[in-house]
């Protein structure tokens, strides 16, 4: 396990050099061909949450709430920049909302600077009554990664080239998936639930939910780390008011198990700050993770050069 403490003001801006996607936005493919199991259209509708004066990121945040129709948007990079990897990406929101642009957008603006296809998951939020916050989304996740490597052909993506890649709410979802994949959480219901929903790396940007909060020395019980997880880069910072011990004790555990990890741990920067940059050292993070793609061989099929 690489752990490392930054110190310096090096600033990575990135944000600002993104292409808009307000006008190319990819359509949104819906998830689920006859409805997301267990939904009863009694949420109300889809709408964006945030109010006049709700903080802001640098700029205003979306926060999508209501979401009963999950679906997938396919951000592709400029051709002659494509890795041929992809990348599910989940935005956080508590289980309760979506940053889809904070962490949703931009995100896959900035992958596609990268050569990688961003596919966005709007999952199932807020968390269903009765059941665990992350069941729902976990079936979407699961969904989102056996229908991504079917329709690898169409999207020009490599189906042993997918991670999944998830901020705060939405790095437990990835952790979640990350941890549970043998077997699907729903009933099959086409051909897509036959394909592997195995992600083949995991990015995990200041997760939650990744320990329980009355003991933080162990991990979530739904979160059970093997030999087979998938390897992982993770970001947190100290200051994080969910707690640096969910980064902590993850890499710990898949040190454990002898997986790959490289593990972030910055002195300050608080929670929620997506790709956009600030005076605080993590904002050097899309940089280093960039750079773990490329070392780990993620941007080229085995055996390439």
């Amino acid at each position: 396990m690489r752990a490392i403490l930054f110190s310096s003001l090096a600033l990575f801006v990135l944000v600002t050099t993104l292409p808009a996607r307000a006008a190319d936005a990819p359509p949104e493919i819906p998830l689920w061909p006859n409805g997301a199991p267990g939904e009863h259209g009694d949420l109300g509708p889809e709408r964006d949450t945030t109010k006049p004066n709700e903080d802001t990121v640098g700029k205003r945040v979306i926060r999508l709430g209501n979401v009963t129709k999950p679906t997938l948007a396919v951000y592709r990079p400029a051709p002659d920049k494509d890795t041929g990897c992809a990348v599910i990406v989940c935005p956080g929101g508590g289980y309760n909302i979506l940053a889809m642009d904070l962490e949703g957008t931009e995100v896959c603006d900035w992958l596609n600077s990268l050569g990688v296809t961003g596919i966005l998951l709007k999952y199932r939020v807020p968390a269903r009554k009765g059941g665990e916050r992350y069941a729902a989304p976990l079936q979407d996740a699961q969904r989102a990664l056996g229908f991504a490597r079917q329709h690898a052909a169409e999207w020009k993506i490599d189906p042993k080239r997918l991670g999944i890649l998830g901020f705060s709410a939405g790095g437990h979802l990835s952790a979640t998936a990350s941890n549970n994949y043998e077997k699907r959480t729903y009933d099959s219901v086409d051909d897509a639930d036959a394909v592997s929903c195995r992600p083949d790396f995991t990015v995990l940007i200041y997760p939650a939910y990744l320990t329980p909060e009355k003991n933080r020395a162990k991990l979530s019980p739904e979160i059970n780390v093997t030999a087979n997880t998938p390897p992982a880069f993770i970001v947190q910072t100290q200051d994080d008011g969910v707690g640096v011990e969910n980064s902590l004790v993850y890499a710990t555990a898949l040190q454990a198990a002898k997986v790959p990890v490289e593990l972030h741990i910055f002195p300050r920067g608080g929670h929620g700050y997506g790709l956009r940059p600030s005076e605080n050292p993590v904002s050097t993070w899309p940089k280093l993770a960039g750079e773990w793609l490329r070392t780990q061989g993620w941007f080229a099929p085995a055996g390439a050069k």
